[in-house]
């Protein structure tokens, strides 16, 4: 069985939130927030809490953008979830395993792990 994991996305003011991920896979490339749905939590649960682990945000799910489900996305055959979500407060900043937190236009992205390129491009297709 492959694992299931959420991502976000937070946008706010044309730029979306990313973290920069402290561990491997990808261990220092950019990344949306997010994680794996942990035992008797929904997937939208789970986003939330990722976030605020990551983050230190608080949101709240709006959307869902998409389900990514090809199984080389990721190294360890991960099924994503991604969430469009609304900051409902606090201020961004690297958390958990995360070394940082930063915000960045959508059209100027740095190098992203996984397919989080991909899902964020998802956003214009709404």
């Amino acid at each position: 069985m492959r694992p299931a994991t959420v991502d976000a996305l937070i946008i706010e003011n044309g730029k979306i939130l990313l973290i920069k991920r402290g561990r491997e896979p990808d261990k220092g490339k950019w990344a949306l927030p997010g994680g794996f749905v942990d035992r008797g939590e929904t997937a939208e649960e789970a986003c939330v809490r990722e976030v605020e682990e990551e983050t230190g945000l608080e949101v709240e799910v709006e959307e869902i953008v998409g389900v990514f489900s090809e199984p080389e996305r990721d190294p360890r055959r991960t099924i994503s979830i991604a969430y469009l979500c609304r900051k409902r407060g606090g201020v961004a900043m690297g958390g958990d395993d995360a070394g940082e937190a930063g915000w960045f236009l959508l059209d100027e992205l740095p190098e992203l792990a996984f397919d989080h390129g991909e899902i964020i491009g998802c956003l214009g297709k709404k």
